[in-house]
């Protein structure tokens, strides 16, 4: 079993995924950031380490939320008001990331794709060639749902989802999700104190994938332990090896890099029929 954690220190292409809950006071909702400097640190440090990186980050919204104070501009079309939010929040997310990258003199990337980005052949065979050039000038290309357009037909939905389309897309060997869990358990343990956890998932059964349909934590993430049998699925059937960890502390980054046992893996079992662009059209944001 130890075997399989000692691999990850040869993992050369990783894509990390931070939701926005965890990147928020939970008495405020402003923007935690102690947390967002630990995260940019250990993505440089593994930058500097000839690692690819990418970041899967959340936050857009409820940053635009923030920043115009909860003004409503209309309860008649909470989308538009929804995509408001997003276009003012995506770019302070962006600039603080910038600022705190900068500080590590390292340069981050904005990419920001809906459905089609997948879906359609070009748009994907472009977006590809985009994340293949970022990697050799060095730069660590930070994604997003670009909620400012994405509509029910075209968004993704949530990020759990959208980081394992991103690291299938890019062929990456590691996928990390980082949530308010410490990784997958056999039922849910804020309810159920017999709950028991699990180490490593070698194979996604029905049975597993069921009992992710039951809880979600968070308030301001969309998406609970569902989302991320369903980024496994994806990642596995690519892949692509992923972990789930909790983002209490943002170190267990390099310490899942490591080697040590921390969160749940799961390894992947490429699927030679998985149609990755088939699979996310047929797929309903939520």
């Amino acid at each position: 079993m130890s075997d399989i954690r000692e691999m990850m220190k040869d993992k050369k292409r990783i894509v990390v995924k931070i939701g926005s809950s965890s990147l928020q006071h939970s008495e405020t909702g402003d923007l935690d950031y102690t947390k967002l400097d630990v995260l940019v640190r250990e993505l440089c440090n593994l930058r500097n380490q000839g690692k690819d990186v990418v970041l899967v980050t959340s936050g857009a919204i409820s940053v635009g939320k923030k920043a115009l104070s909860f003004q409503d501009a209309g309860e008649d079309n909470p989308i538009a008001v929804k995509q408001a939010y997003a276009a003012v929040g995506q770019a302070r997310l962006m600039m603080t990331y910038q600022k705190i990258f900068a500080e590590y003199n390292q340069v981050a990337a904005q990419i920001l794709m809906t459905k089609n980005t997948i879906v359609d052949n070009l748009n994907r065979y472009n977006a590809q060639n985009t994340f293949a050039e970022l990697f050799k000038l060095g730069v660590i290309p930070v994604v997003n749902e670009n909620d400012t357009v994405a509509t029910y037909e075209i968004e993704i939905g949530d990020n759990d989802t959208l980081s394992a389309i991103v690291a299938s897309l890019v062929k990456a060997d590691l996928l990390i999700l980082l949530s308010d869990i410490d990784g997958l358990y056999t039922d849910d343990p804020r309810k159920n104190p017999n709950a028991s956890y699990i180490d490593v998932v070698n194979e996604l059964t029905d049975e597993l994938m069921e009992m992710g349909k039951a809880s979600t934590g968070s308030d301001s993430g969309t998406g609970g332990m569902n989302t991320k049998l369903q980024a496994a699925k994806i990642a596995g059937s690519m892949g692509v090896d992923m972990v789930i960890a909790n983002s209490r502390d943002i170190k267990v980054i390099h310490r899942i890099l490591a080697g040590q046992k921390i969160g749940t893996l799961f390894t992947a079992n490429v699927n030679e029929g998985f149609d990755l662009p088939l699979y996310v059209q047929q797929m309903h944001g939520h």
